[in-house]
């Protein structure tokens, strides 16, 4: 399917909040587990840590896609699945749409994405800190997925991928889906940072099959930068959700709205 048809298909499916029920945990719903690891980055010269989200009934017989879930500024590898501004409910919304028959199994995993050989951790907001999470397209290119596909029973290739993320983490997946198509099939970003650059296109034939932006009315961050970005890519006649949220600010109902929907579209463009 083209990403102009998936794209149609899956905007009649857009849901502006996640629904009431899709954070609880429900009688008779098996929920995946949540596992936390670590992998040697080359590119960082350093263990980094990750989460992960393994299925209900994981089996290492059965391979599964796999959706990579970026965190902002400042942020690590718990904020999109353990901590945010309250309890996030990410195993609970995904965990809910595939035992509906909404969403695909999948595994999901929660990358530390600062990505600095000199340092361990954000020291600031600049220039230079900047870098460090623009060059996590390099760790996670040449470490974290090559740990995952040995670590874990994965299918690969760009039908079998995804990436978003949150804030900075929406800007990279951004970058990172604009320049690494050919690995990632489905590319989200939430509340996404300023910073994105690039054509906002991609050329015949290396499109992914979705692009979805989320923003939100009320973010006092990044304020209508996703907007900004949603016009880019408008000028350029790509097809892609422009998915608004009245009421959205800068972080937990902004993503669990943008989850909620993004992980039913992902890994059915080729079904």
């Amino acid at each position: 399917m083209s990403m102009s048809e998936f794209t149609a298909l899956c905007s009649a499916k857009v849901s502006e909040y996640d629904s009431a029920d899709s954070r609880e945990e429900k009688s008779g719903v098996q929920y995946g587990t949540i596992k936390s690891g670590t992998y040697y980055s080359t590119t960082c010269k350093r263990n980094k840590p990750y989460n992960i989200l393994l299925p209900a009934n994981y089996n290492e017989n059965k391979k599964y896609p796999v959706l990579y879930v970026m965190h902002g500024y400042w942020e690590n590898q718990n904020r999109m699945i353990i901590e945010g501004n309250g309890t996030m409910y990410t195993r609970q919304m995904i965990g809910n749409a595939i035992a509906s028959g909404e969403a695909e199994d999948m595994i999901v995993v929660f990358p530390y994405i600062y990505s600095s050989d000199s340092q361990d951790a954000c020291s600031g907001m600049d220039d230079f800190n900047n870098a460090a999470y623009d060059n996590f397209i390099n760790d996670l290119t040449k470490d974290l997925m090559p740990h995952i596909e040995s670590t874990y029973s994965v299918k690969t290739g760009r039908d079998n991928t995804a990436i978003t993320g949150f804030s900075m983490g929406g800007r990279e997946a951004l970058l990172i889906g604009m320049q690494r198509s050919d690995l990632f099939g489905y590319v989200g970003a939430i509340c996404p940072a300023p910073g994105v650059t690039g054509s906002f296109n991609w050329d015949a034939g290396k499109e992914p099959y979705l692009l979805m932006i989320t923003g939100g009315s009320n973010d006092t961050v990044v304020y209508n930068n996703p907007e900004t970005y949603h016009n880019n890519f408008a000028k350029n006649n790509v097809p892609h959700i422009w998915h608004y949220v009245n009421g959205g600010y800068h972080g937990d109902n902004s993503i669990h709205a943008h989850l909620y929907n993004f992980c039913r579209f992902v890994f059915k463009a080729t079904k």
